[in-house]
């Protein structure tokens, strides 16, 4: 699978404004097959395990109080190159920096608030999906 999956987590602050639908057809229309999905409140255990490796940071504390503050949906996609693939379409980090049309320039407010998390990389990708994800929660269509 490696290459032609990756993950994404939908956030709080995304969800509460109604964009999951729009979301979801950028995701789709773009050519990415979902093959897992769900929709969860994340505790404050899951969000710092899921983070660590921005433990430290002077934004980790807020990152966690913000991906806990709502439900998130996090969701696995496939298609070849799928991770270089969605960093195009979900663009920069920073919503105001992103390009146009890209879902962070839609439908981000800020750095934190940018709408979605993206895999920066395939080995990231099979883990983030395991993370949330049973290997029988997975399905390949």
């Amino acid at each position: 699978m490696e290459g032609k999956i990756t993950f994404t987590i939908v956030k709080p602050s995304a969800l509460s404004m109604n964009y999951l639908g729009p979301i979801l057809t950028k995701i789709t229309d773009s050519g990415f097959r979902v093959i897992a999905i769900k929709m969860l409140h994340l505790s404050k255990e899951q969000a710092t395990a899921f983070y660590a490796v921005h433990q430290g940071q002077p934004f980790f504390e807020g990152l966690i109080s913000f991906m806990t503050s709502g439900p998130v949906v996090v969701a696995t996609l496939m298609k070849d190159n799928a991770v270089a693939d969605f960093r195009k379409i979900i663009g920069a980090t920073n919503p105001e920096k992103a390009e146009e049309g890209t879902i962070r320039k839609l439908f981000g407010i800020d750095m934190q608030r940018n709408a979605v998390h993206g895999s920066d990389s395939d080995e990231n990708a099979l883990i983030e999906s395991r993370f949330f994800f049973a290997e029988n929660e997975i399905f390949q269509y």
